[in-house]
C-alpha cells in the first residue's frame, strides 16, 4: 500500500512537489514540520494503529501543537478487521494538532484486494496534485 502511495506523490504529471518517505520510528518533530501535508500509513492490530504509528503521533505531537495547524493529511490502512480503531484513533490525535483531513482513507479489510492499490495510488497522486495546484 505504501508503495503504491508513494507511486502516486511521485507520479510525472506532479513535477514541483517534494516527497520525503519516513517509517514510523524514523520520521521525527523535524520531517512533520517540514512537511506542507502528510500522509500516513499503518496496520490495524488489534483494532487500533500500529505501536510504531503511535510512538511517532507521541513523539511529535507537544512539539508540533500549534506549529502545523491547517495542514493538510490523509491516511491508509491495512485492516485484518473492519479498520474503524485505526482511523478514528488517528483523527483522534491529530484533531489536537488542528491539521485538516483532505480525504477519506484508503482502508483494505479483510483479504487483500490488489485492485484498491489503485486507491493507494490516487490518494498519493490527489495529494501532490493538490499541493502544487494550491487546492490545499
Amino acid at each position: 500500500m505504501a508503495e503504491a502511495v508513494i507511486r502516486g506523490a511521485t507520479h510525472e504529471d506532479v513535477d514541483s512537489v517534494e516527497v520525503r518517505v519516513k517509517t514510523a520510528l524514523d520520521a521525527d518533530v523535524d520531517d512533520m514540520q517540514w512537511a506542507d501535508a502528510f500522509i500516513l500509513g499503518t496496520p490495524e492490530n488489534f483494532g487500533y494503529m500500529s505501536g510504531a504509528m503511535k510512538h511517532f503521533l507521541d513523539r511529535v505531537y507537544y512539539p508540533c501543537e500549534g506549529k502545523i495547524n491547517g495542514r493538510p493529511w490523509a491516511l491508509f490502512v491495512r485492516a485484518g478487521n473492519d479498520g474503524t480503531g485505526a482511523i478514528s484513533s488517528i483523527r483522534r490525535i491529530l484533531a489536537g494538532l488542528a491539521v485538516r483531513e483532505v480525504q477519506e482513507p484508503v482502508l483494505i479489510k479483510g483479504e487483500f484486494d490488489e485492485a484498491r492499490l489503485a486507491d493507494c495510488e490516487e490518494l498519493g497522486l490527489t495529494m501532490a496534485a493538490g499541493l502544487e495546484a494550491g487546492v490545499f
